[in-house]
């Protein structure tokens, strides 16, 4: 896998040197030879027992092979109402990335 995007990330609260970083991921959706990952930060300070949200990001992977070319990646199913919600957000999010790279495109050609 390669990553091929990361949506917008802010960085909400700061991580300390020697700070407690927890992540939790989700493959939200897979396409043909892509996938979605959501991706949630917190910092926790294990000492006064208290969690905050560092950020939260989607990222999107590509499958290739050793010489470039793309893998068709399995599928995932969406079981529980949580998932589904993901997988419909991922989505939407798809085409607003498709989109916005169209227009990136063809601001560039006209410089």
């Amino acid at each position: 896998m390669v990553t091929a995007s990361v949506d917008h990330i802010d960085f909400l609260v700061p991580v300390r040197v020697g700070s407690l970083v927890v992540l939790r991921s989700s493959v939200n959706r897979v396409f043909r030879t892509s996938m979605e990952v959501g991706v949630k930060v917190w910092v926790e300070d294990y000492i006064q027992g208290k969690r905050e949200h560092v950020a939260s990001a989607h990222l999107t992977f590509v499958a290739v092979d050793g010489i470039g070319g793309r893998l068709v990646v399995p599928q995932v199913i969406a079981e529980t109402e949580e998932q589904r919600r993901r997988y419909e957000d991922a989505g939407r999010r798809r085409e607003t990335r498709r989109a916005e790279r169209e227009r990136r495109l063809k601001a560039a050609s006209k410089i």
